[in-house]
């Protein structure tokens, strides 16, 4: 789908997504055929023409300035990570994306200092480097060679059993997708990607199809480890200032917690099981 497309999907879908009485609109005189708002409605919210919008919901309208894209963001109450995805759409930077991602050395070292699972993602959810506790809470990274978290979460049977939460997070994961996917518009790498979990995954192709965009940035995660049973834990990601395409990620347990408790368990147990060498970081990726 080409940038235009994708931006018209995704002013539809939000559009699809208001309710007209929350925004004080009166019912119509005719029954509504669709739920949210008509065309005419969002056009007249974001003080632009009926004309100019059914454009831009179909793909037509080029060099759309920041006034409009203000008013529309504002019409469509978006977040913060949907307002810079729609940016992304309207104004697409080009990058030379051939390069391979690597994770410095001493971002590495970084890694296996922090005392808590921890791990670093790249475009679309490739997952790059990790230490031991992070390569450990979920999938087991250093025996594992897929490691792109949306292909794990959709394409590999075990996702459900180690996410007793699976559905709540997977909608978090192809959310978290379409936001990285909005940085990089008409990338083949993405398109690729975005077609193999297509193809593979009737969930998948449900939850994209509804166009929600969120940053991947803060939460909870319901984990049953293997090892030590039900991880119960808050996490945050810190975006790296020398490659925005990178973030870490780290958990963490409420103090004092039986999450805790299994944490420093599983500590233990990663200290006496003997494992591969050289599998704390991933090959890297082209993307």
């Amino acid at each position: 789908m080409s940038d235009a497309a994708e931006l018209g999907a995704f002013l539809k879908a939000r559009r699809a997504a208001l309710d007209p009485a929350e925004l004080g609109l009166p019912p119509g005189i005719t029954q509504r055929r669709v739920t949210g708002l008509r065309r005419e409605e969002l056009a007249q919210l974001s003080g632009i023409s009926v004309d100019y919008y059914t454009r831009l919901e179909q793909g037509r309208a080029k060099n759309v300035s920041d006034a409009v894209l203000d008013a529309l963001a504002r019409a469509l109450r978006l977040t913060d990570g949907e307002e810079s995805y729609l940016r992304n759409l309207a104004a697409p930077k080009r990058r030379d994306r051939r390069a391979p991602q690597r994770v410095r050395p001493e971002l590495q070292l970084l890694l296996d200092a922090i005392q808590a699972p921890a791990f670093v993602f790249g475009r679309y959810l490739d997952v790059l480097a990790w230490n031991a506790l992070g390569g450990a809470v979920s999938f087991d990274f250093g025996r594992i060679e897929e490691r792109n978290i949306a292909k794990l979460f959709f394409l590999d049977e075990r996702a459900k059993e180690l996410h007793p939460e699976w559905d709540a997070v997977s909608r978090e994961v192809v959310a978290n997708l379409r936001a990285e996917s909005g940085k990089h518009p008409g990338d083949p790498a993405l398109a690729q990607l975005i077609g193999e979990l297509s193809l593979g995954s009737a969930a998948f192709r449900k939850l994209w199809a509804e166009h929600t965009v969120r940053e991947k940035a803060q939460g909870w995660k319901v984990m049953l480890n293997p090892v030590v049973g039900e991880l119960r834990l808050r996490y945050e990601t810190l975006r790296l200032p020398d490659d925005p395409d990178q973030g870490m990620v780290i958990y963490h347990a409420e103090p004092g917690s039986d999450s805790e408790r299994a944490l420093g368990l599983l500590a233990s147990w990663i200290a006496t099981d003997e494992r591969p060498v050289n599998t704390r970081s991933s090959q890297p990726h082209a993307g």
